[in-house]
């Protein structure tokens, strides 16, 4: 857990998340949250360089995506987050992919959020096939940000082309 708290600390500054920093919560808090089902880490030589989550909807989302998508049989992508020096090598396309295989395999559609002052992970996500479904203002956002952008991936992997 230090190791990740570490890793998620020293990319802040460049990505912005997490939105607020330092976190009003233990970072051990913020990795690991309620309604975690599943998370993975990513080491590269032996130095964990980062970390992917998949949670149960909570309350606060579950009403937005279920109101977008017409159902309830969702699982969230969170805490996705890389160190600066591997991003664009893969390691955060193999976190994610990995996430979203185990979502679809539980037969749940994958979501998540984002807070769009982080353009590059919209512009990634939007790249890897997730759209926008809707927007949301919770509480734990500052009145003075934008608000949360709503993601969904299709229920299934788009079919092989021959």
């Amino acid at each position: 857990m230090p190791l990740l708290a570490q890793a998620l600390a020293e990319q802040q500054a460049a990505t912005q998340y997490p939105v607020r920093w330092p976190l009003p919560i233990p970072v051990e808090d913020f990795l690991v949250r309620p309604g975690e089902e599943r998370a993975w880490v990513a080491e590269v030589e032996g130095r964990v360089v980062g970390h992917v989550a998949v949670h149960t909807l909570g309350d606060g989302l579950r009403g937005p995506f279920l109101d977008a998508l017409g159902t309830d049989e969702l699982a969230e992508l969170a805490v996705l987050f890389v160190a600066g020096d591997v991003v664009g090598t893969g390691v955060g396309g193999r976190l994610h992919d990995t996430a979203v295989e185990w979502i679809r395999a539980s037969g749940r559609r994958p979501v998540l959020d984002v807070v769009p002052v982080h353009a590059r992970a919209v512009a990634v996500y939007r790249h890897r096939g997730w759209q926008v479904v809707g927007e949301v203002q919770p509480v734990w956002l500052a009145e003075d940000f934008p608000t949360l952008v709503l993601m969904a991936l299709s229920a299934r992997p788009p079919a092989a082309r021959p």
